[in-house]
């Protein structure tokens, strides 16, 4: 029988912590696993801001999330988790979302307790649902699930509301009522983190965290090593490579205004990945081999005569 990627994550989770970069399109969900990473988890924030272009304010819908979802789950081998605001409604909303996100593809949710619509995590402003509501809410997540292995990673915004024994209580109820992880969302200091991950065990923790940004974070950056010794199970950073993909086109885009201004064309390769690197990454190879084992003789020798024959090598991968 062979293994789904929900079973492959809870293994993971059960071998020490995990570590997973957030992704928002094709090319982050690929990169992550080319880059050998063994799972990782879609950035609702970076999501909602790449394919719509809106921020991370409650615009996105359940649909549009979880069919952005399924194109990336299925292009990569790896697990991928994803975020799913706060189910997008109430306990019932919860129970569909999971069968939604479910079909897509990905080997569980995030589902937090903030009012609807809900805010990105980091803004100000936040608002959160009574505990015992969210714990219905994620009850109905647990039943709603086919795959016993999908997982139920329950966040709360409660430590910017409640406090950080606010937040460690009802991280206790929503464990209580089936979830599989917690995750407190802006947990505000080291301390915190121990003590949150201490009052839950062995309940799993879940941890976001930034990397290299300028401005300051509501949870302090922290190594991977040191999050294990404090008890986190698993660790997100979500707007590492949405950060890190703003800062490259940004300054690719300096230099090319530089070029149009000045007259003079620069080959930047330190700036942009070449040709070759997408393709190879996008998966063209296979294309390409598909194209040699279903294409006539003739189509092929008509497609490619003088141009480019090492893509055609029949009997071989090109």
């Amino acid at each position: 029988m062979n293994k789904t990627k929900a079973r492959r994550m809870r293994e993971l989770l059960q071998e020490g912590i995990v570590v997973s970069p957030g992704v928002y399109d094709g090319y982050s969900a690929r990169l992550v696993e080319k880059m050998g990473f063994q799972a990782c988890s879609t950035t609702g924030a970076g999501v909602a801001n790449s394919r719509l272009s809106q921020p991370d304010v409650g615009i996105m819908t359940l649909t549009e999330n979880a069919e952005a979802c399924s194109r990336f789950a299925n292009t990569i081998s790896i697990p991928m988790m994803a975020d799913a605001d706060t189910g997008y409604g109430n306990a019932i909303t919860v129970y569909h979302a999971v069968q939604y996100f479910e079909q897509a593809g990905v080997v569980g949710i995030n589902i937090e307790d903030q009012v609807w619509p809900k805010r990105c995590g980091h803004m100000r402003g936040k608002a959160v649902i009574d505990a015992h509501e969210m714990a219905k809410k994620i009850e109905a997540a647990v039943k709603a699930r086919k795959d016993p292995d999908f997982i139920i990673n329950a966040r709360t915004d409660a430590i910017a509301v409640e406090g950080i024994e606010g937040a460690i209580g009802r991280a206790k109820l929503y464990l209580e009522a089936g979830a599989d992880m917690v995750y407190p969302d802006a947990i505000a200091s080291e301390d915190q983190i121990r003590r949150f991950c201490d009052a839950v065990a062995p309940g799993y923790v879940s941890i976001s965290m930034g990397f290299g940004i300028r401005s300051r974070p509501t949870t302090p950056t922290l190594s991977v090593k040191h999050l294990a010794r404090l008890g986190v199970r698993r660790v997100s950073f979500s707007r590492l490579l949405a950060g890190a993909a703003l800062m490259g086109m940004k300054k690719a885009l300096e230099v090319f205004t530089d070029s149009v201004k000045t007259g003079e064309a620069h080959e930047r390769p330190d700036l942009v990945v070449g040709m070759d690197e997408i393709t190879d990454l996008m998966g063209y190879a296979l294309i390409n081999q598909l194209e040699n084992d279903f294409s006539t003789e003739e189509d092929l020798r008509a497609r490619y005569k003088g141009e480019r024959p090492d893509l055609v090598v029949r009997g071989g991968h090109s």
